[in-house]
């Protein structure tokens, strides 16, 4: 990984692509501690001083914009929930299909575009909710039309620019945009969580040994799961194929033997994000009409404790349970719909028997589909589960007194986005190496 960097800060074309995204991603941070327009800092500190539940998911993601309630307060988790909702109207909308499956670059930008624009609906209806949540609790200056509007402007505004931020990186910069935006934001929690522990250690009482265990089983734990992750990341099923003699032009061009890489997790990290957002809508929706719902019972009280149970430690176990099962459920859930919305075993089959190749043992056309469906489908279950335990497990040890709830899909989220990143440097490494060889 280190020679990967290296490397590419050595190559001019990719080292200019490095330093633009570390330009965006310095504005982002610098946008984390810009506070909107009309916020009562005084208030603002003391109303945030404990950022539990759907608070603290967000407040993770947007790398402690909420808590300062700054112009990316909101992060990009308004740009998620459209290209969710976007993608299952694909499913069932035949014209959002065709532009998924047949479009091409087209409709690819359609799509997209029509993403932003939800996004921006989206946005607007969050910002107007969170404003009507916190209206009550003292951070703004006060509570007129024109303070909402320029809360709401604000907080629009910085999920737009987030948004340009991931495409700039996307295009013009190392790629993953959205992700390295995530990215960013989690990790720029790591040193609080290193003064967590630390703080474990070393109390107002003196030096605690309890606590030294503690964080170094914390630690133990966290490399354990990053090495999990990393293996299951990296993982692939090699499928053998062999091509026939065939003549091209006036050459006859000898057998050959290579192989379909099939990994375990082709999905990557977009099936936990998507999982996490699914999850905590619900409460974000609640949270619009109800501004004390934390505080009340029955059965929207019940369905925001269940909601935000990924991220809060306040919810009774059996909130935690049900929480856990349905997450786990989502997680295997988006894994296969991205599994198959990036491989499809007819097309593969397809171009294998029509380019003359065929898998050992296995007939070409449906039998090859039908082989392929079985090995995607048994690589996908493995994965999807390994993924969904690793972000569910950590729900489960809050008896650290730690807030760890979102840890598991943290590491997750962090390493896989890693992974993603330095192969998308190597593959730009590669090609601009190939490139320079053509010129030469």
């Amino acid at each position: 990984m280190f020679k990967t960097i290296a490397n590419a800060f050595k190559t001019p074309e990719v080292r200019k692509k490095l330093l633009y995204t570390l330009l965006l991603i310095v504005i982002f941070r610098l946008g984390c501690y810009i506070t909107v327009p009309g916020v009562d800092n005084v208030a603002l500190n003391e109303a945030m001083s404990s950022t539990d539940g759907i608070v603290g998911l967000i407040n993770t993601i947007s790398g402690g914009a909420f808590s300062r309630f700054s112009v990316f307060a909101m992060s990009i988790t308004p740009y998620i929930t459209a290209s969710i909702v976007i993608q299952l109207l694909a499913m069932i909308i035949p014209s959002l299909e065709r532009l998924t499956k047949e479009g091409g670059e087209e409709g690819r930008k359609k799509i997209n575009k029509y993403t932003k624009m939800l996004t921006i609906v989206l946005a607007i209806i969050e910002a107007v909710g969170i404003f009507l949540s916190y209206r009550t609790s003292g951070i703004f200056v006060d509570n007129t039309f024109l303070t909402g509007a320029l809360v709401v402007v604000g907080l629009v505004a910085g999920t737009a620019i987030l948004m340009w931020l991931g495409d700039q990186i996307t295009n013009k910069g190392i790629g993953n945009g959205i992700s390295i935006i995530i990215f960013v934001g989690i990790i720029s929690g790591l040193p609080s969580f290193v003064t967590t522990l630390w703080g474990l250690i070393v109390t107002d009482a003196g030096f605690s040994t309890t606590g030294l265990l503690l964080s170094i089983g914390i630690i133990v734990g966290a490399i354990i799961l990053i090495a999990g992750v990393v293996f299951v990341q990296q993982a692939e099923r090699r499928v053998p194929v062999q091509y026939s003699k065939k003549v091209v032009g006036r050459k006859m061009m000898g057998a050959q033997n290579t192989h379909i890489p099939l990994k375990l997790a082709m999905a990557g990290v977009m099936p936990i994000i998507f999982a996490s957002s699914f999850m905590t809508f619900p409460a974000m929706i609640i949270q619009i009409f109800v501004s004390d719902i934390a505080t009340q019972t029955g059965f929207l009280a019940a369905i925001y404790n269940f909601s935000i149970a990924t991220s809060s430690s306040n919810v009774g176990i059996g909130y935690s349970i049900a929480n856990a099962i349905v997450y786990l459920l989502l997680i295997i859930g988006f894994t296969f719909f991205y599994t198959y919305a990036t491989f499809n075993p007819a097309e593969v089959a397809n171009n294998i028997k029509r380019n003359g190749g065929f898998i050992p043992g296995i007939r070409a056309g449906k039998p090859t589909t039908e082989y392929l469906s079985s090995i995607i489908s048994k690589l996908t279950w493995f994965g999807g589960l390994f993924l969904a335990i690793i972000a569910i497990i950590p729900m489960f040890l809050r008896f650290t007194n730690l807030n760890i709830a979102f840890g598991g899909t943290s590491i997750l989220i962090v390493v896989g986005v890693a992974l993603e990143t330095i192969q998308q440097l190597e593959s730009q490494l590669v090609m601009r190496h190939y490139k320079g060889f053509l010129e030469k």
